[in-house]
Parts: C-alpha cells; structure tokens; sequence
C-alpha cells in the first residue's frame, strides 16, 4: 500500500466518529428532551413540586432502567449481529418511540411505558460505536476519537435548551416529540449507510490488540480494575443524569427562572462541557494519565455544585454549574479509553455494553430516582443537588484509586 493510499485512509477513518457524533446528538436529544419538557408537563397535568419528585422520578428512572437492561443483555447479541446493522436498527428504533409519543404520551402512565420502550431502543447504541472506534483507532488516539462522538453528547445537552425549550413553546411539547425523532431518524440513518463500516479492510493492529487477543472472551469479567471503573461510571452517571434531569427543575422552580427563559442558563452551564471534553480528551492522550485527570475532574466538579447550591445570584449560580461541568467532562472524554483498553478487541461491544448498563442501571437510575425522592419528602431542590455534591466526591476517589494501579 502507497504512503498516499496510507495517509488518506487514516484521514477518511476521522470521518467515522464524526458521523457517529450525530447519532449521538440525536440519541441524547430523544433521551433529554422529556427533563426539558418536564415543567411543562407539570403545568399540563397540574402537579405540584412534590408531585414533580414524585411522578418526575418515574418518568425520568424508567428510561435509564430498560436502557441498562438492553446495554446488558443486548450488546453481546448486537455485537455478533454487526455493529453498523445493529447501529441502524438502535437509531430506528429510539426515533420511532421519541415519535410515538406525539399520538399516545395522554397520561402518565402512557408517558413511563414510551420511555421504557425508549430505553429499551437505546440501549445497544453506546456500545457499538465503543466497539467500531476500538476497531478503527489505536489505544493513543481513543481519548480524540471517542471523544469526537463523545462531543455529540455534550453539543446537544448545550444545544437542547436553545431548541427544544422554544420549540415546546411554539408547537406544544408532544410534536416536539414527534419532530426530534423524525429528524434524528432521516440525518443519522443516512450517514451511518454511507460512511460507516464496522471495521478497516486492511489490518492496523496495535501493540495493546495483540497482547489481548488469545485471552478468553470473558476475562475482564476477573479483573478488578473493570469493576472499579464500572463503579466510576456508576457515580459519574448518578452525578451527569442527575444534574441533566433535575437542573431544568431546578432553575425553574428553585430559583423562580421562567420556562421560556431557561434556554439561555442551562446552555451556557452545558457548553462548558463541551469546552472541557475537547481539552480533556487531548491531555488523556497526550499525558496517558486518563483515570487521574478524571478524579481531579470530580473533585473540582463537586466543590462548584457545592458551592452553585449555596448562592442565590442567577449569575454565580449559573458560571458554579458551568465551571463544575466543565471538569466533569474529564471523565466522559477518558471513559470509553479507559473502558477499552481493559477489554479484549473482539469483545469490546459486549464488554462496553456490560459496563454502560450496570453504569446506568445504579447510577441513572439513581441520578433520577434520588433526587426525585429528596424533593418528594422535602420539597427542597436544594437538598436534592446537594446528593450530587456527594457522589462527586466519591467517584474522585474511586477514580483516584484506579489510577493508582492503571497502566495504558
């Protein structure tokens, strides 16, 4: 092969977690846009705060349990499937159930049955595109790449605010349903067709593939350090989903932010995020110290909810949240590095999947079920963020302890 054919076939295999990116960023439009729309909803069904908690947990924790599921049972049948097949059906599938709920989302219990089918569609999502980059990427370049797909998450947890919140104002909330699930299903389908193969056709493996190779298919399930990641994961995703749920909330009813006027703080709060994953995922791969950068992340993160809690001027609280995003995303832009290089190249799906859900299954579940049960009881927002502060503090020291034995 020609340096010239070499040279072009690395820059066009950028292009893949480029498109993988816009599946995400529809991914976690149909997932967020129910927080977003959650306000509304309350003034629709004529719920009071504690209502809010009470029912909000529902709706919000139902999602992440049937999403966690999926990532368990599903991946290792995904995997053997094909990733990009697989790819295709998970983005027709989350899009079909974000539509359905224009027509049937009538009452409350109609709205948990969507969001279980939802998560159920969502599932094998996350661990196909975790496999495809392992696949297409060395372990030195899988900060950059995972994190150029990783990006999608945080561009729409930015951009979300900026156009649903409007959007729900202009056309009601149940066709802003139906709108973010066709257009997620006609852009994401199409790229991932087009530009997107499970695998190269020529081989680049690596130094890292080749010592993982003839290990069995299940040995990660015998390494600590995958559990103590996963344990990771588990906190980070309480701390994320947990201010990603509760936030609009949060701003609305806490401190007395106007529904059509939370588009603005909840953006500038996120797209600190997406600052941070760019810098974060070009020091993971430069430095190779993923797992530290990730406990100081949490560290700083959950002193700045602390502090975003106790202040009551918009505009601290709004630069605290901002700048606490913001050293989070340490964590998301090393995650599926980490994540990768403690699992074997041919079971990187299944393995991604096993993580993810039990990642999701204690800690979205929890990010939506602990707060809600806070304000429940309480009535208090306040209280609610403030479970936030706490498990911040404990994923930077499990993350600190994964550093200390993790070697890339």
């Amino acid at each position: 092969m020609s340096a010239t054919t070499i040279k072009s076939s690395k820059l066009i295999r950028w292009r893949i977690p480029i498109v993988l990116a816009v599946t995400v960023f529809f991914n976690y439009l149909d997932r967020n846009n129910l927080a977003l729309s959650l306000p509304r909803i309350a003034r629709d069904f004529g719920w009071s705060d504690r209502q809010i908690g009470a029912y909000g947990e529902w709706l919000l924790g139902a999602f992440f349990l049937s999403y966690a599921l999926s990532n368990i049972l599903l991946s290792p049948l995904a995997e053997r499937f094909g990733l990009k097949r697989s790819l295709m059906a998970t983005i027709a599938a989350f899009s079909l159930f974000t539509i359905l709920c224009a027509p049937l989302g009538q009452s409350l219990t109609a709205l948990i049955v969507l969001r279980l089918l939802l998560g159920f569609g969502e599932g094998v999502h996350i661990p196909m595109l975790s496999a495809i980059t392992s696949r297409w990427f060395s372990q030195h370049e899988r900060s950059r790449a995972n994190a150029i797909w990783g990006a999608g998450i945080t561009l729409a947890v930015a951009c979300a605010p900026l156009l649903i919140i409007p959007l729900i104002h202009a056309v009601g909330w149940r066709t802003n349903f139906a709108i973010l699930g066709t257009a997620g299903m006609l852009l994401s389908l199409p790229l991932v067709w087009f530009f997107v193969e499970d695998e190269p056709h020529h081989s680049h493996s690596t130094n890292e593939i080749e010592l993982v190779e003839d290990t069995p298919p299940t040995a990660y399930r015998q390494d600590w350090r995958f559990w103590l990641v996963t344990l990771g994961g588990a906190l980070n995703a309480f701390c994320a989903f947990g201010m990603l749920n509760w936030l609009p909330s949060y701003f609305n009813r806490a401190k007395s932010i106007d529904f059509e006027r939370l588009g603005y703080p909840l953006a500038i709060v996120f797209t600190a995020g997406v600052v941070g994953i760019a810098l974060m995922a070009y020091l993971g791969d430069k430095f190779q110290r993923r797992a530290l950068l990730a406990s100081i992340g949490f560290a700083i993160a959950g002193v700045f909810v602390y502090i975003a809690s106790s202040v009551n001027r918009l505009e601290l609280v709004v630069l605290c949240f901002a700048i606490a995003v913001f050293f989070q995303s340490a964590y998301g832009a090393q995650e599926y590095a980490i994540v990768q290089c403690l699992l074997p190249s041919h079971r990187v799906g299944a393995g991604t999947g096993l993580y993810n859900g039990l990642s999701i299954l204690f800690g979205g579940v929890g990010g939506s079920l602990i707060p809600g049960s806070i304000v429940a009881m309480t009535g208090s927002f306040d209280l609610a963020i403030f479970s936030i502060v706490v498990g911040a503090l404990l994923a930077a020291l499990v993350m600190l302890a994964l550093a200390r034995s993790l070697r890339y």
